[in-house]
């Protein structure tokens, strides 16, 4: 033991027996991930999972699991998605909400992460040994931080891409809904219905705003399909994820549950997205000045100190040097 302590810390200096323990540690996890994935499913858990999709035979309209899905991700779906209903619920709408419909998104998005949190460990594993280790000022601070933290790094990577996507659909979303209103409301008036003019929505809006375009194109599908316009509309506010679709929907809804005026309920509330988009923009034009405000000084303030104090101090230089 002691030759093996006094040729790691020969080769790695104090840090040596750390080094090795963390690759042993990498090995033994690159090494279960086969066993991990390949392992057989218990017998009696297939029984239960027929028994229990016996029982709910009937269509419900809540499955959140394909029967059908990619063969090759499906013999790892029970290690590459999550086996509680409520998380894999909120990833999937997220994913949704960020534009990614497929029906392996889900394993996608966790199979990104654990791949580029493991290169990404891999990466400061093999770069904490060729640079790090050989330093005599090296601490298990240093370790943790080269080694676990681009692990930590990769793994969010996903999740971030992710939220950023989402964000930018849903004010992509939220930019040209008043628009698709607008256009929603002469169509109506121009003796259309309301089928009629989601899809000629879904065209017009194409060039401008694809994310709300692909969202009035799925809605004129499912009501083609034969689902009913409330559950269709609703699913649409929950694809989105924003508050004015949301409230379009109630809007639509109740009009139509009490028998109102479409166009009269588009007229009212179109005039309010107007508005709203015009205090969204007053809004932002109010906030320029504050964020502008440290640029400036940082920008103004510094030439105009070496502009003003500059000479006073070369002559006071030339006063002492006299």
């Amino acid at each position: 033991m002691e030759f093996i302590n006094d040729l790691l810390n020969q080769h790695f200096g104090a840090m040596g027996p750390f080094v090795l323990i963390g690759g042993l540690g990498l090995a033994l996890i690159l090494a279960a991930i086969p066993m991990m994935l390949n392992q057989r499913k218990d017998p009696l858990d297939k029984l239960r999972e027929n028994v229990s999709s016996s029982r709910n035979t009937a269509p419900t309209g809540k499955s959140l699991r394909s029967a059908k899905g990619n063969d090759k991700l499906e013999k790892y779906s029970n290690f590459l998605e999550p086996q509680n209903e409520q998380e894999y619920s909120a990833v999937r709408m997220k994913l949704m909400q960020a534009g990614y419909r497929s029906k392996d998104s889900v394993r996608f998005f966790h199979f990104a992460q654990f791949s580029l949190g493991m290169l990404f460990l891999f990466v400061g594993v093999v770069y904490y040994m060729l640079v790090i280790a050989g330093r005599a000022d090296t601490t298990a601070q240093d370790a943790v931080m080269y080694i676990l933290g681009p692990g930590v790094v990769g793994y969010m990577i996903p999740k971030y891409w992710v939220t950023k996507r989402q964000q930018k659909r849903q004010a992509e979303i939220t930019e040209g809904f008043p628009d698709a209103l607008d256009m929603m409301l002469v169509c109506i008036e121009a003796g259309q219905s309301l089928d009629q003019s989601i899809i000629r929505v879904s065209r017009e809006l194409r060039a401008s705003f694809p994310s709300l375009s692909d969202e009035f194109e799925i809605v004129s599908y499912e009501i083609k399909a034969g689902k009913d316009k409330p559950s269709v509309l609703a699913d649409m506010g929950e694809r989105c994820g924003v508050a004015d679709i949301s409230s379009f929907v109630t809007v639509l809804v109740q009009s139509a549950t009490f028998g109102t005026s479409i166009a009269d309920a588009l007229r009212v509330y179109s005039d309010e997205m107007r508005d709203k988009r015009v205090m969204r923009a007053e809004e932002k034009a109010n906030k320029l000045p504050t964020k502008m405000t440290l640029v400036t000084m940082m920008l103004t303030v510094p030439p105009l100190l070496i502009i003003l104090v500059g000479p006073s101090v070369v002559g006071i230089q030339k006063l002492g040097n006299m």
